[in-house]
């Protein structure tokens, strides 16, 4: 069984990161003007509107996202359904320690490199899961290709095949993993067009999005907020309520293959331990301990 998710092209965070940029000192601006040097003016107006009072609403419960229902919900939400089906899904995770291949089909190497790294470093942390880079493609079950957008369709094709390839319209980069039969993820592929994410501003949150769906959080939502699985909010790095969605998927009580019903003591017992320690209380500073985001000015 395969499933894929991309980062779709609904909304446009740039001229908040150029904002950020100017807060930044000098090697700051001059790492991430590489990233963020094409703004994107048809995109501002779709930013604008998921700020604006009819959409308030819809995002009222983020204000208490810590809130144990407002979790369990989240992770049905994100952990238990794909983007682009109706289909009831079971827990799906690694099992296996994840090994990450880069292809770079386009210049920018140490700095995609540095990108990637960086937060394949703060995953391991958070999950307490085995996650390296390698050196050869043989030795990866994760390949992550850097590319440039006249290949964007036929990179797709070739290592997702073509019937991912008919959803690269309106996506700015895209995922995919491979499920064992006991709904265990043992491979996994990200493809980035590099051109196409900078025109949208959205590199880093390619980076980001992908490489944390393939651990087994697929699905996009907006009824899950603040998260970098909304694709209508300005989220580009994790945020606290995406640092608890990864601590529950990787802790050891939460097996691949369990349904719905299944997950839901396991998952009560530690929002509930969770509650009482301080780690939901934390969990937005906590999360903001990883490498990128003095990268990014927060």
């Amino acid at each position: 069984m395969q499933t894929w998710c991309k980062v779709s092209t609904d909304y446009c965070n740039g001229f908040m990161l150029l904002a950020r940029l100017r807060r930044l000192g000098c090697s700051g601006c001059f790492i991430l003007g590489l990233f963020f040097a094409t703004a994107c003016p048809l995109y501002a107006a779709p930013m604008q509107s998921a700020l604006t009072p009819a959409l308030a609403p819809a995002l009222g419960p983020a204000v208490d996202w810590k809130n144990s229902a407002y979790i369990t919900q989240a992770f049905s939400e994100v952990a238990l359904k794909n983007e682009y089906d109706k289909d009831k899904h079971r827990v799906r995770k690694w099992r296996i320690p994840v090994r990450v291949f880069i292809e770079h089909q386009v210049g920018d190497r140490a700095l995609h490199t540095q990108l990637v790294q960086m937060h394949l470093a703060h995953l391991a942390e958070i999950t307490d899961h085995d996650i390296q880079l390698v050196d050869t493609l043989s030795e990866a079950n994760l390949h992550l290709v850097f590319t440039r957008q006249s290949q964007w369709e036929s990179e797709v094709t070739r290592l997702m095949g073509p019937s991912s390839a008919k959803n690269v319209h309106g996506s700015v980069c895209m995922a995919k993993f491979a499920l064992n039969a006991n709904s265990e993820i043992d491979r996994a592929w990200v493809i980035i067009p590099v051109d196409q994410a900078k025109m949208h501003g959205k590199l880093v949150a390619c980076v980001v999005e992908e490489i944390t769906q393939v651990l087994g959080l697929p699905n996009d939502s907006e009824k899950v907020f603040p998260s970098i699985f909304n694709d209508k909010t300005p989220q580009d790095l994790l945020t606290g309520l995406d640092f608890i969605l990864l601590k529950l998927l990787y802790n050891p009580s939460i097996r691949a293959g369990m349904t719905a019903a299944e997950v839901k003591a396991p998952l009560q017992f530690l929002l509930e331990q969770w509650q009482r320690d301080g780690t939901l209380t934390h969990a937005d500073k906590t999360v903001r301990q990883g490498q990128l985001y003095p990268l990014l000015g927060y």
